[in-house]
């Protein structure tokens, strides 16, 4: 039986983490991080994941010290009893070995700072009509009854409805642990092939609905010149009681370096829409910031997985078969009902998966 061994490159970047926990212990200690509360946590995320690659390093290295230790005792002995319980630790051992070293290169990728952030999700109908804007309404509640089982909180930020039952478009904010982290896989065109009620002849039609998921951006992650924006009041549109539609409270921002236009008129207070607008306009800012980055780095990534890209169609829902097929993995699941009452969890457990693998490749590259 051959023994095992660490490959050098893992053993040097584990050699590193070693290494750089020592320094975040070091830095978690300084008056200056003491100090900022954000660097603080930080560094406390940084050493919370640190904590469990280096307690796993160090578990595999005794485990490599052990499996050498015993692989002598074996060499050396005639005692045939004493050979066969040898070459039964072995056995363990390799196993062993083979599970910490899967876990030490899971916890040498880097986590998503971005993971735990509340998420910003803006819906709007695509092509197909009214029946777009139904398909639509269907994604936001969805989304809603994701957000309950999860124990997370939604708010509405704004909301343009078309015929009764659908949807233009909704904005919305979910806050909760892991939200943008497990969120961010819907970003991308939803398909869906159904038999419209207005349809007297039976035929199926597709339709399509955006998804984007932002994440939320704190103040500290970009600065935003007032000199860029241009801000615009006005009198809300739509439903609403005296104060929502015969005041100027609807707030229009527009960034103008970028021409990112939010608009926000659902509270009756334009202070508070234009502190939604803001929100919005900080999370979609921070979302061309991330995909700037990644284009500079110009790596293609396998499925489009996590790419936030909104051009491809990524799923579609086929009504007459029951059927849900995600095209980024060509998983498809016979449980539309389901999927639609927000169990979107094996899509998302797959996405995640996929990624996972093709970050563990790059980061052994």
């Amino acid at each position: 039986m051959k023994s095992p061994t660490l490959d050098p490159r893992l053993e040097d970047r584990l050699r590193h983490a070693e290494r750089r926990f020592a320094e975040v212990d070091s830095e978690l200690a300084s008056p200056d991080v003491l100090s900022s509360p954000s660097r603080m946590r930080e560094l406390g995320q940084e050493r919370a994941h640190l904590d469990d690659l280096v307690t796993a390093s160090r578990e595999l290295t005794s485990a490599l010290g052990q499996y050498q230790g015993v692989r002598e005792l074996l060499n050396e002995s005639d005692d045939s009893e004493m050979r066969a319980l040898a070459e039964e630790e072995l056995a363990q051992l390799d196993e062993r070995i083979g599970q910490l070293g899967s876990l030490v290169r899971e916890l040498l990728i880097p986590p998503d700072p971005l993971a735990d952030r509340a998420a910003v999700v803006e819906i709007r109908a695509g092509t197909g009509g009214d029946e777009a804007g139904l398909f639509a309404a269907d994604l936001m509640r969805m989304y809603r009854r994701l957000s309950e089982r999860m124990g997370w909180k939604l708010e509405l930020m704004s909301l343009s409805e078309g015929i009764p039952g659908s949807i233009k478009e909704a904005i919305f904010t979910l806050s909760g642990r892991g939200v943008y982290g497990r969120l961010r896989y819907e970003s991308g065109v939803h398909r869906v092939q159904r038999v419209p009620d207005t349809e007297s002849q039976g035929r199926i039609h597709t339709s399509a609905a955006t998804v984007a998921v932002l994440p939320e951006a704190e103040e500290v992650d970009l600065q935003i010149d007032q000199g860029d924006l241009r801000i615009d009041v006005f009198r809300s549109s739509g439903p609403g009681g005296q104060s929502v539609n015969t005041t100027d409270s609807a707030v229009r921002i527009t960034h103008l370096p970028t021409g990112t236009v939010v608009t926000c008129q659902d509270e009756k207070s334009q202070l508070k829409n234009k502190n939604k607008a803001m929100k919005v306009l900080r999370s979609r800012l921070l979302d061309r910031m991330i995909a700037a980055q990644q284009a500079e780095r110009s790596r293609e990534r396998q499925a489009q997985v996590g790419t936030g890209d909104r051009s491809g169609k990524i799923r579609t829902y086929n009504f007459p078969q029951s059927r849900v097929t995600d095209h980024r993995i060509g998983l498809t699941l016979y449980r539309l009902s389901e999927v639609l009452d927000g169990d979107i969890d094996e899509f998302i457990a797959a996405l995640r998966l996929a990624e996972e693998q093709e970050r563990l490749e790059a980061a052994e590259a």
